[in-house]
């Protein structure tokens, strides 16, 4: 089955009633929302009538799929990996000293 991924890039400040009325049944309300309808003759009517303010992509996933992927792709790079925590390397360096013995 397919679904149309609607992203909404442009507002819809200052725009007719009417064309609001078909952003709030896409289920967009924010600039860069993205939503995931099956494809039907009634979503892609309203996909039409706000054609200028949406990017439309068509995608074989589901709502869960193809929203868990651009929340992946959003995700930015850590730019490092945590090799160690210093709780480890406290642990390791008193176990490889062995038992302190009071004098």
């Amino acid at each position: 089955m397919s679904f149309f991924q609607v992203t909404l890039n442009r507002s819809a400040i200052g725009l007719p009633q009417r064309t609001r009325d078909a952003l709030a049944a896409l289920g967009l309300r924010r600039r860069n929302q993205t939503v995931v309808h099956a494809v039907s003759p009634s979503s892609a009517g309203m996909i039409f009538s706000v054609k200028e303010l949406v990017k439309v992509k068509e995608v074989s996933e589901g709502r869960e799929a193809t929203l868990a992927k651009l929340k992946a792709a959003r995700r930015p790079d850590p730019g490092f990996v945590v090799a160690r925590k210093y709780h480890d390397l406290n642990e390791q360096s008193r176990q490889e000293s062995g038992p302190k013995s009071s004098l």
